[in-house]
């Protein structure tokens, strides 16, 4: 898949802004700038931390990752190449599990005003902000589950993380109100710019609502052994 021609200054704009909105929605440590990109503690036993580079599409290069993949040792320790999974793949050790199916950064602007996003009958709606990141809450009347999403504002960007819609929920506008909420308290604070990474089973509603595409993502995990292991 071809990545949409942008400038490489809006390219590392966009990853660097979506590493500062992850680590602030995740609660991980600040970045550490490298060479190459990034590296993030995050302090969970299966993600010890990651590796993220600052290349995208036809920038990311072969002899980098390498680099990058034989210098881990340590199970746990995740990596993101904004490349497709494919070529990835091919690029990393026997230890490394690659997740198959490709993700996306993606970012969309954000209007000055959003509209009315009205909850659909059945439905309830809490939002609250805590550390800098605004979680919504949809659930049935009796407080079942029904979808999710937070938002990590950082200046003129704003990173959308953890959106899920339950199984019995889907196709109820449920994904569209929690995007469109976020979106609405991203513009109310400042930010011009939305940011995320997207999963196959997000990128049509994304894509719905405005997204585009900036780049392909691998998401690889060293487990030393190169069993399947879940983010």
């Amino acid at each position: 898949m071809a990545t949409e021609s942008i400038t490489g200054a809006f390219v590392d704009g966009v990853v660097r802004a979506w590493v500062d909105g992850w680590v602030v929605s995740r609660g991980a440590a600040p970045p550490v700038r490298e060479p190459w990109g990034f590296t993030v503690d995050v302090g969970q036993s299966a993600h010890v931390s990651r590796h993220v580079l600052a290349a995208v599409g036809d920038g990311v290069e072969e002899q980098t990752v390498r680099k990058i993949a034989d210098g881990v040792t340590a199970t746990g320790v995740w990596l993101k190449v904004f490349q497709d999974p494919a070529l990835v793949g091919r690029w990393l050790g026997d230890g490394w599990w690659v997740d198959p199916e490709p993700g996306w950064l993606m970012t969309v602007p954000l209007p000055a005003h959003g509209g009315h996003t009205g909850v659909p009958d059945g439905y309830r709606l809490r939002r609250w902000t805590r550390g800098g990141v605004t979680r919504l809450l949809v659930t049935t009347p009796d407080g079942s589950f029904a979808a999710r999403g937070q938002l990590a504002p950082t200046g003129g960007t704003a990173v959308f993380d953890q959106i899920e819609t339950a199984p019995g929920h889907q196709r109820r506008g449920l994904g569209s109100l929690v995007m469109r909420t976020l979106a609405e308290t991203a513009a109310a604070e400042g930010a011009e710019t939305g940011v995320l990474a997207g999963t196959p089973a997000g990128r049509a509603l994304y894509e719905s609502l405005g997204w585009t595409v900036t780049a392909p993502m691998t998401s690889a995990k060293f487990t030393g052994d190169g069993r399947a292991s879940s983010d």
